[in-house]
């Protein structure tokens, strides 16, 4: 960290707990004795939230939550944001930091304030959704609202909050660049704003878009930066853009992840990495794990393994699309998926509750990534255990960390192949046992003795293991895609509920509100609050229909129309020019359709479909599924159109050859 300006104070925490700004900083005699006080310390406070002097109606949301006593982090940033002071915060991984500037953030602002008042910024979609639901909760009896606004997403849902004077702001940087450039965010109101992840934000990637927003921002506005780490590389962008920042450092100067076992097992060069990988879930056997990957190449390869060996496991990248990675991060958090392989795009901020491993398929270049990684696991004062696959030039990366952060690491040999195919036998014959107990299989032990004598007799029993394991994985994933279909349904249900249920706005008010004077119709205002990106960064939205154009000369009044209103327009005004102000189409990724004779005349539903397809082709990422009477539709990328083609077209299932082949398009 940078030395102290005159000005600046600084709190230091050791390992004890928390000291406010009026108090002394704890010192090493004051600690506690015992290993017990030290390892509980970085998530433990010697402060209760009764002592925090909160509001009632925040009191008891965190009461509500389930949060029994701060973390140290959120005990000592609490009186420094609520006074109004910038602040730096540098905390481990796991010990709360949203909450600790989110709470604040929260005793702030005024209730029922109806314009933008607090902006948090984050890395990454996932990131920015996540910090919003948990401020959310947090302001749940306080009359104040939160939006999320990210790309990917619906800007008219955005739109919609925003207009409706959301207070607190949380978003990626391009996308709420987007919504300052059109008008639609504004700042003039702003109180506070909060980058999380900061050195990630300072970084090359978001420096132009993160100074571009500082520098947009009101004199006055208080700014706070919370992080796992400050690289001194970034202080002079922190000194440009705050204010005689109070800095809070818990843990001292080295930055580390406690309550993580960190084992490695060397690959062996004997045979594929894939299967390296195999060997070392085969032995240690995780709950449930995030498997990172260096490349997006690397997660589709290791996805299609682990699923194609029986495994639950499923892509995060930054080639899904936005609903994608919010069903996948989402079945992750309701424990229902066992292996999410991600690249570091999951290795920032995300709170998973309960993840017991994180499994490092390569090691990253950069060795602080790595602390990032593996503090997925281990959160708020668990335990985890974080596994790496080790060789070649990751010994560089293993050996930064071993000197640079003091980590040791525990060694462990990947088992011989005979063990590895031993354990694999093993867990098949318990899938053997487990289908054998819900099914009448007697009248076939004659044909499993005759098999056994035929000189062809392996390659038949093969195939029947074959068709019972991918049979009986569709089945439990059928099973599992249902429910999370049930579940998807119930939730667009409530949400149907809660729009019906909302007041409509008087007329003259909200969406159909006109400033007196304004020079545009309402058409061409409607392209430019629903249309794609202006000069900002974030996504575009295509316009659904046949875009209307409205000409008129000065003088000549429009066509009326029988549902709207006439609107007089004055003619001395400078015309708008309709079309140049209209946003750009939204540029949608490109996809691919297949056509295969799976529908719901053979009792196909999308979870069969999807069921099929990933045991039939578990690399192939389907974007959606249309299940029609005799066929159905599958979305694919255009570069997996081939190889989809290819996996599906005359394979057999529940006794029929399917089709598979390009879709083609409908003659008009």
């Amino acid at each position: 960290m940078r030395p102290s300006n005159e000005g600046e104070s600084r709190v230091e925490e050791t390992s004890t707990g928390p000291a406010t700004p009026a108090e002394q900083p704890v010192t090493p005699e004051a600690q506690p004795a015992g290993d017990g006080a030290a390892k509980t310390s970085d998530y433990v406070a010697q402060k209760s939230f009764d002592d925090l002097n909160l509001s009632e109606p925040v009191r008891r949301a965190i009461a509500e939550r389930g949060y029994v006593s701060p973390t140290p982090v959120q005990a000592a940033s609490l009186g420094p944001i609520v006074a109004g002071k910038d602040v730096i915060v540098r905390s481990k991984t796991g010990t709360g930091k949203t909450a600790a500037f989110g709470i604040p953030m929260l005793e702030r602002i005024p209730s029922g304030r109806r314009v933008p008042s607090a902006m948090v910024l984050c890395p990454t979609r996932e990131l920015a959704l996540q910090v919003a639901q948990e401020i959310e909760a947090l302001a749940k009896h306080k009359d104040l609202s939160v939006v999320a606004i990210y790309g990917g997403a619906s800007m008219g849902d955005q739109l919609d909050k925003l207009r409706a004077g959301a207070e607190i702001v949380v978003g990626t940087p391009g996308r709420v660049t987007d919504h300052i450039k059109r008008g639609t965010l504004k700042l003039d109101e702003m109180m506070v704003c909060c980058l999380d992840e900061a050195d990630e934000m300072l970084n090359m990637g978001f420096f132009e878009d993160v100074t571009w927003i500082l520098g947009k921002l009101p004199d006055g506005v208080q700014q706070l930066l919370f992080s796992a780490t400050v690289p001194e590389d970034i202080e002079h962008i922190i000194r440009e853009y705050l204010t005689e920042p109070e800095t809070i450092l818990l843990s001292g100067d080295e930055y580390r992840v406690d309550n993580i076992k960190n084992v490695i097992f060397h690959s062996v060069d004997a045979y594929p990495k894939p299967r390296n990988l195999l060997y070392m879930i085969e032995t240690e056997e995780p709950d449930s794990a995030i498997v990172f990957c260096n490349t997006r190449n690397d997660t589709s390869l290791v996805a299609a393994v682990l699923n194609r060996n029986g495994y639950d496991a499923e892509v995060l990248n930054g080639d899904l699309p936005q609903k994608e990675r919010e069903r996948v991060m989402a079945k992750v958090k309701r424990g229902e998926l066992r292996f999410m392989v991600a690249t570091d795009i999951a290795a920032r901020g995300i709170d998973i509750s309960d993840l017991t491993h994180v499994i490092n398929y390569s090691l990253p270049e950069d060795p602080a990534v790595y602390l990032h990684r593996v503090g997925r696991t281990g959160r708020i004062g668990k335990s985890g255990t974080a596994l790496s696959l080790v060789g070649g030039a990751e010994m560089m990366t293993l050996k930064a960390l071993q000197t640079k952060y003091a980590i040791q690491f525990e060694e462990r040999k990947l088992p011989a192949p005979e063990e590895a195919k031993q354990r694999w036998t093993d867990r098949h014959v318990a899938e053997l046992k487990e289908g054998m107990s819900t099914s009448i299989f007697e009248g076939y032990i004659p044909l499993a003795q005759e098999l056994a004598k035929r000189s062809d007799g392996e390659w038949l029993v093969a195939f029947a293991l074959k068709y019972f394991f991918t049979h009986h994985r569709m089945e439990k994933a059928t099973e599992r895609a249902k429910a999370e279909h049930k579940r998807e349904e119930h939730e667009r249900k409530e949400h149907h509920e809660k729009r019906a249920a909302a007041p409509v706005p008087a007329r003259g008010e909200g969406r159909g509100k006109r400033e007196e004077g304004e020079g545009r119709s309402r058409r061409g205002r409607r392209g430019e609050e629903r249309g794609g990106r202006g000069d900002g960064n974030g996504e575009r939205r295509e316009r659904r229909g046949r875009s209307e154009r409205v000409d008129a000369s000065p003088g000549q009044p429009a066509a009326e129309a029988t549902t709207t209103p006439t609107v007089e327009v004055d003619a001395t005004a400078p015309a708008v020019d309709v079309e140049a102000n209209r946003p750009e189409r939204e540029q949608q990724p490109p996809k691919a359709r297949v056509y295969v004779t799976l529908g719901q005349k053979d009792g196909a539903d999308e979870a069969k479909v999807r069921a099929a397809v990933t045991s039939l082709a578990p690399e192939l990422e389907l974007l959606s599924v249309d299940v029609r009477p005799s066929a159905s539709f599958l979305e694919v990328k255009p570069e997996q159109l081939d190889a989809a083609i290819a996996a599906l077209n005359g394979k057999e299932l529940d006794g029929k050859a399917l089709t598979a082949e390009k879709a083609r398009k409908r003659r008009r």
